[in-house]
C-alpha cells in the first residue's frame, strides 16, 4: 500500500529537519517512497517556485500559480507514484495554501477551496505532520541562516495568521498530528516514529 504523507508548518518550525527521517523510516520498512516538495517537485514547478518565492504579485495570482504548480506536480509525480504503489512524502501541500494565502494574506477561504476541488477533488493526504512553533522563535531560527524569501521576510502578524489557520485545520481534520517543535530532535523523532507505526501497521 502506498501512503501520502505531508509535512507542514511555518517557516523555521523545523519541518525540513525531519523529512529525511520520515524517508529513512519508510526505507527501513521496505516501503518504496519519493520525497518531493511544493511549490516545486517538477521542472515547471521549480520555475514557478522561483517566481512565487521572490516576485511580488497579487494574492489571487499567487494562489492560482500555487495550484498551477500543484496540478503539474499531481499529474506528473504524485498520482503516478501512488498508482505504482510508491509512497509520497511531500514538503507542503494544499494546507499551506490555506495557511499562507488565507491565513497570512487574507484571501477568502472559498477561493482556495474552489481551487482545491478543481485540482484534486478526490485526493487527501493519509497523514499530515504539523510542526508547530511560536512565530518569533521560528523567525529567530531562520533569520541568520541565509537570504530569506518573500514569505520568510513577513511580519510576526503574518505568521500568527498562518499558524492560526494551520491549527484550525488540525482541529478539523483527523489526519493531522501536531508536533511541538520546541522539543529536542530526539523527542520529535520518537513522536514521528509512533505515528508512522500507527499508519503502516
Amino acid at each position: 500500500m502506498a501512503y501520502f504523507i505531508t509535512v507542514e508548518g511555518i517557516d523555521g518550525a523545523g519541518k525540513s529537519t525531519h523529512l529525511e527521517f520520515i524517508q529513512s523510516y519508510l526505507n527501513k520498512k521496505n516501503i518504496q517512497n519519493k520525497l518531493t516538495r511544493e511549490p516545486g517537485g517538477t521542472e515547471i514547478g521549480e520555475k514557478l517556485r522561483q517566481l512565487l518565492l521572490h516576485d511580488d504579485m497579487d494574492v489571487g495570482t499567487e494562489t492560482m500559480m500555487m495550484f498551477a504548480a500543484r496540478h503539474e506536480h499531481l499529474i506528473t509525480v504524485i498520482q503516478p507514484a501512488l498508482q505504482s504503489n510508491i509512497s509520497i512524502i511531500c514538503d507542503r501541500f494544499t494546507d499551506a495554501s490555506y495557511a499562507y494565502q488565507q491565513g497570512g494574506k487574507g484571501i477568502d477561504k472559498s477561493f482556495v477551496k474552489s481551487l482545491e476541488e478543481l485540482v484534486h477533488p478526490n485526493l487527501t493526504p493519509d497523514l499530515t505532520f504539523l510542526f508547530d512553533l511560536d512565530p518569533d522563535t521560528a523567525h529567530s531560527r531562520i533569520s541568520n541562516e541565509r537570504n530569506l524569501d518573500k514569505f520568510e521576510k513577513q511580519s510576526s502578524t503574518f505568521f500568527n495568521g498562518v499558524r492560526k489557520v494551520y491549527l484550525e485545520l488540525a482541529k478539523a481534520h483527523s489526519r493531522f498530528h501536531v508536533i511541538d517543535s520546541s522539543q529536542t530532535i530526539d523527542q520529535i523523532q520518537q513522536v514521528i516514529s509512533k505515528k508512522l507505526d500507527e499508519l503502516v501497521k
